[in-house]
Order: C-alpha cells, then structure tokens, then sequence
C-alpha cells in the first residue's frame, strides 16, 4: 500500500501536465489551417528564389570567368587542362586569385542551392503537411538555407571588395554575422522546444491510454 496520499500524486501529476499544456499552447499555432496555407505559398516562393540566385551563382560567378578570344587555337585554348595555374575559358578568374574563400563559397552556396530546391521537392511532393515533423524538418531547412545564403554572400563580398575597403568593413560584417547567429540559434531554440513539448504530449498520451 502507498505511504503517499492519492490526492498528491494527482496534483503532481496535473500540475506538470497543466504546465507543460500551457507552454504547448504558448508555441502552438494560432489557426494552423491558414498558417500552413501561407506558409505553403510563402516557403515556395522564397525556396524558388533562392535556388534560382545560388544557380546563377554558380555559373556566372562573382569576378567573373576568363572569356576565349576569336584568334585563340583549339591547342592553346586546351592547354590549360594541365596546368592547375592556368585559367580555362569559363573558369572563374576568383577562383585562382583567392582560392580558400572561393571554396568556401562555393561549399555555402552548394549547401544553399540543394536545401532550397529540397524545400521545393517538398513541398511539391504532396507530403501532409498538417503533422509535426514536416514542418519541423521545412523550418530545419529553411533556417539552413538562409544561413548558408548570408555566409555566400560574406564571402562573395570579401573576394570583390578592395581590399582599402574591405578592411574597415570588416568589424561590420563580423558584426551583423555574431547578430545573425544568434538570431539563427534561438529560432532553433524556439523549434525545438515546440518539437520537444509536442513528445512530451504525444508520449503522456501514449502512456495514458496503456494505463487504461
């Protein structure tokens, strides 16, 4: 037999329930119907935009590309093939002239182009967006996305910036990066304790109807 008074454990019991219902309302949408179909639209749009910058990027990027002159051989033209230090018709002129950053650019603005169009497979793959974890992982994504553009851009404006200029600006763009982190982090924050009280419900639930 119990040595605890019935009447405790159920108010133990209701009070981390009523607390923890009340934080899920404080996170829980509004009118979830029309949220989901702005976001839908919203989402879309924006991952279309996206996907259509990173592209572009990608083949005309920053500095542009070395263009082939019309008195130029097919073997002079080829010769670059085996020379890394070698510009190549079409090749990007900042790739040789600061090859880390360019890298890194290039990495930021390939992870930006796949999470994008990953957001647009999803959401044009017919997926119920009405539960929990695909909006959780579209928000994932989106957050991935964004972050990924600004660093594209940071690196993008190192490369082309004079360096007379650069150099002041820098203490601005490190700045506005430290801000955007943290931003970045409590969304993150902020989706994953709505995730987690979402489990915590949906195991209580679980839990309760194994009781009965």
């Amino acid at each position: 037999m119990s040595t605890h008074p019935a009447g405790e454990d159920i108010a133990a019991k209701t009070g981390w329930r009523k607390y923890i219902g009340r934080v899920g309302d404080w996170f829980a949408y509004k009118d979830k119907g029309e949220w989901l179909k702005d976001m839908k639209g919203g989402l879309s749009l924006t991952a279309t935009i996206i996907a259509t910058m990173t592209f572009q990027l990608a083949t005309n990027p920053p500095g542009g590309v070395l263009q082939a002159s019309f008195n130029e051989t097919t073997t002079s033209v080829t010769s670059c093939l085996t020379n890394n230090d070698t510009l190549c018709p079409g090749e990007a002129v900042l790739g040789v002239l600061y090859r880390d950053e360019y890298l890194a650019f290039l990495k930021c603005n390939t992870i930006c182009f796949v999470a994008s169009l990953t957001v647009c497979l999803l959401l044009v793959s017919g997926i119920d967006l009405n539960h929990r974890f695909p909006i959780w992982f579209l928000s994932i994504l989106m957050c991935i996305t964004i972050s990924t553009l600004i660093l594209t851009y940071l690196f993008a404006a190192s490369m082309v910036t004079p360096n007379a200029i650069w150099g002041p600006a820098v203490g601005v763009f490190n700045l506005v990066l430290k801000v955007w982190a943290a931003l970045a982090g409590l969304v993150g924050l902020f989706l994953f304790i709505r995730y987690f009280i979402w489990g915590v419900k949906k195991c209580s639930r679980i839990y309760k109807s194994m009781q009965q």
